[in-house]
């Protein structure tokens, strides 16, 4: 296992608690109500305050699993160029919606999709106690609140205006992956790894015969891809400690049989098309 690394900048709240963490152990601080709300509405920032990150995986096991992700990219690019010629910069979310679902490849065939069964399968007779602390971590904060907090870091050395609207457009590109993959989810309609094999997940209590939850695309996928192509844009000196957050959030799927490879390698290139539109039409 490992904790964050490479993030130095100022305000890098993430690295400095998972450092801490790792180091001393410390106990999850608790937020101090205030007088107008005994139930405040936590921020990004708040939420992972609270829940500060445990050591996460090894750059060893995530590396196959973000090759993988990182041939997506290049990909992406030359499809959204396509979208680009015929549609502009002009903002469009239902058209880019739709045909951004048409992009999303078809779905391995069930042969193939027996074998990457078969790699959770084995997966999931190695995790640890420490392995599943991680990947618990990252899936409840892997979807919208790692992204949020890494454009706080960001915003607090831009002009406030500048990173305003950056906060609008990581927003939209985080709804777009949702509504987008959950489309293309409804349908393909392949079925999660612990739904096809509920032992990988007891706690699920997948009713026999089940067909979903669907897995593919991967929403985590998309939302990490769209939030880091994104990010990685605005802040480029910034794009490799985003990319290897994305990678850990991508094992984390693997690792606790959320997913399978085509899962997570469809999300990701939809995710990255996500990211070069928002980008697109933001000007940038």
């Amino acid at each position: 296992m490992t904790t964050l690394r490479g993030i130095t900048w100022p305000y890098a709240v993430i690295a400095l608690l998972a450092a801490a963490a790792a180091a001393f152990g410390l106990l999850r601080p608790q937020l101090i109500p205030t007088a107008s709300s005994s139930k405040p509405k936590l921020s990004a920032t708040d939420r992972i305050k609270r829940n500060p990150p445990p050591p996460l995986f090894t750059d060893a096991a995530i590396t196959a699993i973000g090759k993988q992700a990182a041939t997506q990219r290049a990909k992406a690019d030359a499809l959204f160029a396509r979208w680009k010629a015929a549609h502009g910069t002009t903002r469009d979310d239902r058209a880019f919606a739709a045909w951004a679902a048409r992009q999303t490849p078809a779905p391995p065939t069930a042969k193939e999709r027996t074998a990457e069964l078969h790699e959770v399968q084995a997966l999931a007779r190695t995790r640890t106690a420490a392995g599943k602390k991680a990947a618990t971590w990252l899936e409840l904060n892997g979807k919208k609140d790692i992204w949020k907090l890494y454009l706080h870091d960001q915003r607090e050395l831009i002009p406030a205006a500048r990173g305003k609207g950056e906060k609008a457009r990581l927003k939209s590109a985080l709804k777009l992956a949702k509504t987008i993959s959950d489309r293309v989810a409804a349908r393909d309609k392949q079925p999660a790894p612990f739904v096809l094999d509920p032992a990988l997940r007891p706690e699920k209590h997948i009713t026999a015969g089940a067909k979903g939850p669907y897995s593919y695309p991967s929403r985590h996928a998309t939302r990490a891809a769209a939030a880091v192509t994104l990010l990685g844009a605005l802040s480029p000196h910034r794009a490799e400690d985003y990319r290897w957050m994305q990678d850990q959030v991508l094992y984390s799927r693997l690792y606790m049989a959320g997913h399978v490879r085509s899962d997570l390698t469809a999300g990701t290139l939809l995710g990255d098309l996500i990211g070069d539109y928002e980008l697109a039409v933001g000007g940038h």
